[in-house]
């Protein structure tokens, strides 16, 4: 499994939808799911699987999918 399908992964089961739901365009409160709680539990989440340690104002930065990519890539994470 590469990144990108882990990281599907962890944005499908963090904010409980479907894995089909999370593209690109996914982004923060354009769904009902995607709120502050679910945020953090998406956050804990993405630091236990990539073994990061996300700072502040990259947790307040990653706003979709495609963010969150962005913002991994600068703690090596390959996409």
């Amino acid at each position: 499994m590469n990144n990108e399908q882990k990281l599907r992964e962890i944005f499908a089961e963090a904010l409980q939808i479907d894995i089909e739901r999370v593209t690109d365009e996914l982004s923060y409160n354009s769904i009902p799911e995607w709120d502050s709680i679910a945020h953090m539990t998406l956050i804990a989440e993405i630091d236990n699987v990539f073994d990061t340690m996300l700072d502040t104002d990259d947790v307040l930065d990653m706003s979709s999918f495609a963010k969150a990519k962005e913002i991994l890539a600068k703690y090596d994470v390959q996409f």
